[in-house]
């Protein structure tokens, strides 16, 4: 299904000797209910609290979020013990180890939980393989915050990383050893695919859930972009480096082969890289607002008259329900 988004205004004259530039803004894009959520436990946060509101990491992998939260008062730090006695604090979307909210416990502070239903999800099913004695190979990218988070749900020793067939063949479990696997939601369905089968290739015996735990909108946004990948000669992602699920989209579109940029602002695009474009595509992360889509289809309007054209892939209508300390 497609629609054609109404024309922004343009900054600046296009150079009227260049054809006009064909649009493929692929949606669903940019925010998910998740991201959505934890935005929004910040802001009421602040309005319940005052300021400063404390965010242990940034809320949302977006600088734009980020700087806009800052400028309403909430401040970001990167360990609770920076958060002063009294004051309170926002866990961020992608989940944090079990000590950390048993520390804001401990020390008394009054804490907001944001991780991502979803991701928490994932936790909940870490803990119930390792109370089922199971040993959990865990796909995902070593360091992200999310992969942190849900390894940090169990004992150490009893969950693996694992990032790479290769990895996959690299394990040494003695026969018999019970096993489960759980993913990363922000990673790409495709890859991941190819790891679980060979995960069940190696161990047959392998306990896992029905379906991968890559997120609803993370494999939306992947589907958005494969279909319309193949009418595009470049796709831009809007999205920032540390953004996992922004960085897959990059992946998906040169898997597909089509070159991809990841930019986080209108102002990185350089118009070199329209030359001779005439059909470019347009996509967000998950934590990317829509204001920076405008701000990209505004800023290629200064050199290029824009043909703007949505194409739909499916309609999201996912909502989370917020901490019951914000609705009360």
């Amino acid at each position: 299904m497609t629609t054609t988004a109404p024309a922004s205004p343009a900054t600046s004259a296009p150079r009227a000797d260049l054809a006009p530039l064909k649009l493929l803004i692929a949606a669903p894009r940019g925010f998910c209910a998740g991201v959505d959520r934890a935005i929004e436990i910040v802001e009421r946060a602040l309005d319940r609290f005052g300021e400063p509101v404390f965010v242990r990491h940034e809320i949302v992998h977006n600088r734009f979020v980020v700087d806009g939260l800052k400028a309403k008062g909430a401040v970001f730090v990167e360990e609770l013990d920076e958060v002063p006695d009294g004051a309170p604090v926002v866990f961020s979307a992608h989940g944090v180890p079990k000590l950390v909210p048993a520390e804001a416990t401990n020390r008394g502070l009054d804490w907001l939980d944001a991780t991502c239903p979803l991701v928490s999800k994932v936790h909940r099913q870490a803990e119930r393989q390792v109370e089922a004695g199971r040993h959990i190979l865990f796909v995902g990218h070593k360091g992200h915050p999310e992969v942190i988070g849900t390894m940090g749900q169990v004992p150490a020793g009893s969950i693996t990383l694992v990032e790479t067939i290769e990895d996959v063949d690299a394990l040494d479990f003695p026969d018999g050893t019970p096993l489960a696997f759980l993913t990363q939601t922000t990673l790409s369905v495709d890859d991941t695919r190819e790891i679980v089968a060979a995960l069940r290739t190696r161990f047959p015996e392998i306990n896992g859930p029905r379906a991968e735990d890559i997120c609803y909108a993370t494999s939306n946004r992947q589907a958005a972009v494969k279909s319309i990948a193949a009418r595009c000669e470049l796709l831009l992602v809007i999205g920032a480096p540390n953004s996992s699920n922004s960085v897959r989209l990059v992946e998906v579109a040169e898997r597909a082969g089509t070159p991809a940029r990841l930019i986080q602002r209108g102002s990185e695009i350089d118009p070199a890289w329209i030359e001779g474009v005439e059909t470019l595509g347009l996509t967000a992360g998950a934590s990317a607002p829509e204001v920076l889509v405008r701000e990209v289809v505004d800023r290629l309007r200064e050199w290029r008259d824009v043909e703007e054209e949505t194409v739909t892939t499916t309609v999201e209508s996912m909502v989370f329900k917020l901490p019951r300390q914000l609705t009360d």
